[in-house]
């Protein structure tokens, strides 16, 4: 089992933000911007790409919701998303507010935030992500 996987099993703690029975998404432990989230799939597959069409459209939309509701917990002008990684062997995607293209640049220092605002930012997308409709 992947590091991904454990942490959407609960095996391995993390900020969650959002989950059904296929996807969970949760803070990134070193984020870029705050409310920096990465959502996965449960099932373990290295490549997005190599889903099948009904599963990455599923993917898609869950992802769309997550975005919908840091935007809506952290106003900005979009959510930004970035599809890669190399460094874990399980497929996940970056979302991040921004209001500039350069709150997208991850060669920027990446931030160390308090567990407790942390754990806000969390709530706060969770809470927005159970909020819709």
């Amino acid at each position: 089992m992947d590091i991904f996987s454990k942490i959407a099993a609960g095996e391995i703690p993390s900020y969650k933000c959002a989950e059904n029975d296929e996807f969970y998404a949760f803070l990134d432990i070193n984020p870029v911007v705050r409310a920096h989230v990465l959502v996965i799939p449960r099932r373990e597959i290295d490549y997005l790409f190599d889903m099948d069409d009904e599963e990455i459209a599923r993917y898609f939309v869950f992802a769309k919701k997550v975005a919908k509701a840091i935007k809506e917990a952290f106003p900005c002008k979009k959510v930004g998303m970035s599809v890669f990684g190399l460094e874990v062997a399980h497929a996940h995607i970056h979302l991040m507010p921004m209001d500039t293209e350069g709150d997208m640049d991850f060669r920027r220092e990446k931030l160390s935030l308090p567990a407790s605002e942390m754990e806000e930012i969390a709530n706060k997308i969770f809470t927005a992500f159970q909020n819709q409709k």
